[in-house]
């Protein structure tokens, strides 16, 4: 069994390293940077539940040659290198290879199978927040395991999978579940801009209602389009902006039953701001503004988002409180 992790920062080295973690071979291939941080330090991977794993000697590389001989690549770029990774990919992969996306967004499945056709190409998903905390430390701060799209190709690889506590849930139409993910998203730009941790920010109703008005307007657009996301959680995607709308105490009350966080989870967007790296934001409320123009609808709540994104990314930041951005985001409509 021969995995490689494509592209691997914060999510590639976390999934990498929990499967290596149990002793399924595994290949990095990522910056000279992430290699440089993990030769000194190894892999330190924590998560919300209590684990607490030190992996080393993991082997990284930074060629896509690297990856030549896997059986298995997980493509863990940002969705902006999408189409780059996947020609990379294409010069050195032998045929019948299977290719999984586990990347945000909704189409960079499509990408990688435009450009990949001698190899299975699958679209996935990871549900949880990866912080990266530096010192080649990964600390998993959400709950879930992995969604995948169905092929028998993957059934090798389950038990792998599910001994590193990353359990294969496999979807015959993975897009209700991309766009379910996506909901969940667009809490990214919020929390970037709020810049303090999930817990805290949805703590606090006035973000809370932040996201609930992104959301709704995505829901909309998706019953426009005839799209239905999945349900992922205990309670229905279209319950989610009610649910957000609560008052503080009922909202606590109600949301601890549906998904765990712990203080120390944040979002990538948060991480790339913090680094001055583009964020994700045209493949998260992107997506959004996309689908809208291609309904010639409106989307004011999403766009206002990617454009305040866009303005923190040139710089000064500005921390938002709840109560301003809200009233941001309430005057777009």
């Amino acid at each position: 069994m021969s995995i490689a992790v494509y592209g691997a920062g914060g999510i590639g080295c976390y999934l990498g390293g929990r499967l290596a973690a149990t002793g399924t071979p595994v290949t990095l291939v990522g910056r000279q940077r992430m290699a440089d941080e993990l030769a000194e330090h190894g892999l330190h991977l924590t998560d919300y539940l209590g684990a607490d794993l030190r992996v080393q000697d993991v082997p990284f590389e930074t060629e896509p040659t690297a990856v030549a001989d896997a059986e298995l690549v997980l493509v863990t770029v940002k969705s902006a290198a999408t189409a780059t990774a996947a020609d990379e990919l294409a010069a050195v992969l032998k045929p019948g290879a299977i290719v999984v996306s586990f990347q945000n967004g909704i189409r960079n499945g499509d990408v990688l199978r435009e450009r990949l056709r001698e190899q299975v190409v699958l679209s996935g998903m990871v549900p949880f927040n990866v912080l990266n905390r530096g010192g080649g430390a990964f600390h998993q701060g959400t709950s879930g395991g992995l969604d995948v799209q169905a092929h028998p190709a993957l059934t090798p690889y389950a038990e792998a999978f599910a001994t590193a506590g990353l359990p294969l849930t496999q979807h015959v139409d993975i897009l209700p579940v991309q766009w379910a993910k996506l909901l969940l998203n667009l809490n990214n730009p919020i929390n970037a801009l709020a810049d303090v941790p999930l817990k805290e920010e949805l703590s606090q109703r006035s973000f809370r209602r932040c996201l609930a008005a992104a959301q709704a307007e995505t829901l909309g657009l998706l019953d426009a389009a005839g799209i239905k996301p999945a349900q992922l959680m205990a309670i229905p995607p279209h319950r989610f902006p009610a649910l957000l709308r609560l008052p503080d105490f009922i909202y606590k009350r109600l949301a601890s039953k549906t998904l765990a966080i712990d203080p120390l989870a944040r979002t990538s967007m948060w991480e790339d701001l913090q680094a001055g790296r583009r964020t994700e934001i045209d493949y998260i409320n992107g997506e959004v503004v996309r689908l809208a123009e291609s309904l010639a609808r409106p989307a004011p709540i999403n766009t206002r988002l990617v454009g305040l994104i866009r303005a923190a990314e040139q710089g000064p930041r500005k921390a938002w409180t709840g109560p301003d951005l809200l009233a941001e985001l309430t005057s777009a409509r």
